[in-house]
């Protein structure tokens, strides 16, 4: 206990003093640069992290909005195109759902039904429907600046969808229009694959007998 009753003399007496004062100043300093450094590398790794989830909504925007392009002209496309489509739709859209922002499932929802009504216009009217893809691309661009407020109107949207659901029976005959127009779509594409054979020179060309080789 001796030494202990030393230091603590030693600490209390007039000689320690500045030696104590600059410890203190010293714990002081390196206490506040540790949280600085960890103030600033939390910062840093929030800013990664936001621009990369920024990036991955632009993507994912991207993706939808070029399947609304192609939705416009689904008539148009090709059975192998439209595979390749609907893969890409589908990529797209666990990418909108899997996004960090509140709301991003709703938004999911909404272009889900979008592209539905995109591919079941142009299968009825059979051509690019620019104005309603422009308006598709800007309201998940609006969605991207302001998810907040864009989530209660596409929600909004929603119920207006769901409320203005059709009968049975005329739900039913929407899903055989659908199915006849797809049918079309297959027999046409399939028809157009099938190539009939080009005749050969010997089968068209005239056949020469002797006897004409002699006149």
């Amino acid at each position: 206990m001796q030494w202990w009753n030393d230091l603590i003399s030693w600490l209390t007496s007039n000689a320690a003093r500045p030696t104590v004062l600059a410890a203190i100043v010293l714990f002081v300093a390196v206490l506040a640069a540790g949280l600085l450094a960890a103030w600033i590398a939390s910062a840093a790794i929030r800013r990664v992290v936001a621009q990369r989830d920024r990036e991955a909504k632009t993507a994912a925007i991207a993706a939808l909005v070029d399947a609304a392009t192609e939705a416009s002209v689904w008539n148009s496309l090709t059975p192998q195109e439209q595979v390749l489509a609907d893969r890409l739709v589908g990529q797209a859209d666990i990418q909108v759902r899997l996004l960090p922002v509140r709301g991003s499932d709703v938004a999911a929802n909404w272009a889900a039904h979008q592209l539905h009504e995109l591919k079941r216009a142009s299968a009825t009217f059979g051509y690019q429907l620019d104005p309603a893809v422009v308006e598709f691309r800007d309201r998940l661009l609006e969605w991207e600046r302001r998810p907040a407020r864009t989530r209660k109107q596409f929600q909004n949207d929603l119920l207006r969808w769901r409320s203005q659901r059709q009968e049975p029976e005329q739900a039913a005959a929407v899903e055989a229009q659908d199915a006849w127009v797809a049918e079309q779509h297959h027999e046409r594409y399939q028809g157009a694959a099938t190539i009939t054979p080009a005749p050969r020179a010997s089968d068209t060309a005239p056949t020469t007998t002797l006897d004409d080789a002699r006149a």
